[in-house]
């Protein structure tokens, strides 16, 4: 058998999920029995100083007997997430008013160093020689 025959006997059906930085591969591969399982990698692309890129990755090999438990769960953390948190995203880098977010926690942090260094300035001096 060629390495043409084996990669078509192996991979039997492929989906991608880009995501950003990340991307998803959702792969059926055949066991050397001829049964079906699926594989899903994360591929997480990063970026050397020198300008050149590598890529990271992550797989998970699920074989039929644990679909439905894998299911469910998946299921029951998504619904958990969305039901606490809702679909739009909560981060920083998704933020629209960002930089006024960021603005405003630099004059919290600012004013916040001016209480401690007018607080610290109140101290009487103690000499702990005594002790």
């Amino acid at each position: 058998m060629s390495d043409n025959e084996m990669l078509e006997k192996e991979e039997i059906f492929s989906k991608v999920l880009r995501a950003g930085r990340r991307t998803y591969f959702f792969d059926v591969r055949s066991t050397k029995a001829g049964d079906y399982y699926l594989t899903i990698t994360e591929s997480k692309k990063f970026t050397n100083d020198d300008g050149s890129f590598h890529y990271k990755k992550h797989k998970i090999y699920l074989y039929k007997e644990d679909f439905v438990g894998f299911s469910e769960i998946l299921s029951e953390m998504t619904d958990f997430i969305v039901n606490e948190k809702g679909e739009e995203v909560i981060s920083e880098r998704h933020q629209k008013d960002y930089q006024k977010s960021y603005e405003q926690n630099t004059e919290v942090s600012a004013k916040t160093n001016e209480e401690v260094t007018a607080s610290t300035e109140s101290f009487t001096d103690v000499s702990f020689d005594d002790i």
